[in-house]
């Protein structure tokens, strides 16, 4: 997965049809075009060297 940030725009552009499909399920659970979205937000630290995995929860 290609993740790219310029200021405050993240885009993910998957690389193979399982990334794209977890992708649109991120999408789903995400975004709802009649009520308001969802957010992602951090939880705990990313450091690469450590454990090489952001995790995030969904909040309403």
């Amino acid at each position: 997965m290609k993740i790219k940030v310029e200021k405050a725009l993240v885009e993910f552009e998957p690389e193979n049809d399982e990334e794209t499909a977890a992708l649109q399920k991120v999408w789903e659970v995400i975004v709802d075009c009649v009520r308001s979205n969802k957010k992602l937000v951090p939880v705990g630290e990313y450091i690469p060297l450590k454990r090489n995995l952001a995790r995030f929860a969904i909040e309403d």
